[in-house]
């Protein structure tokens, strides 16, 4: 069975949001676009307790991570790195590996999709973890750099999705606590 066929499972999943920094998200193509699927992606792994990691690159020169999506993740502190991929980052695997000892998924947000967004996906990808990239939730500073890395990565291996597909996939069902919850969310998209 190959990862496009197999349903996201809550379980084994965790949220990675990259780089969404003061600095650089102005810049950013339809940042409204991507910057409102992350923040949609936070909520659902709130109520679905999934693991969230979020990065930036080089704070120091990008700035931190734009309050709209630091805000909905309270409890999670950006792994700053240099490296444009985050597993680049000795800090970052450390972290995945110990908030998500048992995934073997991940769901990618972030910018730039060409760049720390392809490089991250490549390097879980060579890591051995089934990657998902809601493509709706990333982005470029142009439209074909976006897309560039969207191929790029559907290429090596990567299984390409939007943020409404990843929740109800991981939501699996109606009528649920979880469901009742993210509901009112949806709507407002």
């Amino acid at each position: 069975m190959n990862s496009e066929s197999k349903l996201l499972d809550a379980q084994s999943a965790t949220l990675v949001v990259i780089d969404f920094q003061a600095k650089l998200v102005p810049a950013i193509f339809e940042r409204e676009r991507a910057v409102g699927n992350a923040q949609l992606l936070l909520r659902l792994a709130e109520i679905l307790k999934l693991p969230a990691i979020l990065t930036t690159q080089n704070a120091a020169g990008l700035g931190p991570t734009i309050p709209e999506i630091q805000s909905l993740a309270q409890n999670v502190a950006p792994i700053d790195k240099t490296s444009f991929g985050c597993f680049g980052s000795d800090e970052f695997v450390r972290a995945l590996k110990q908030r998500a000892p048992g995934a073997n998924t991940l769901l990618v947000a972030g910018i730039e999709s060409h760049i720390c967004v392809a490089q991250t996906v490549l390097g879980a990808l060579e890591s051995g973890y089934l990657v998902h990239v809601a493509e709706d939730a990333v982005s470029s500073r142009t439209a074909e750099n976006w897309r560039v890395g969207l191929n790029r990565m559907e290429r090596a291996g990567a299984v390409m999705s939007s943020t409404e597909m990843m929740v109800y996939e991981l939501l699996r069902k109606s009528g649920t606590p979880e469901f009742k919850a993210v509901l009112p969310l949806l709507k407002q998209k």
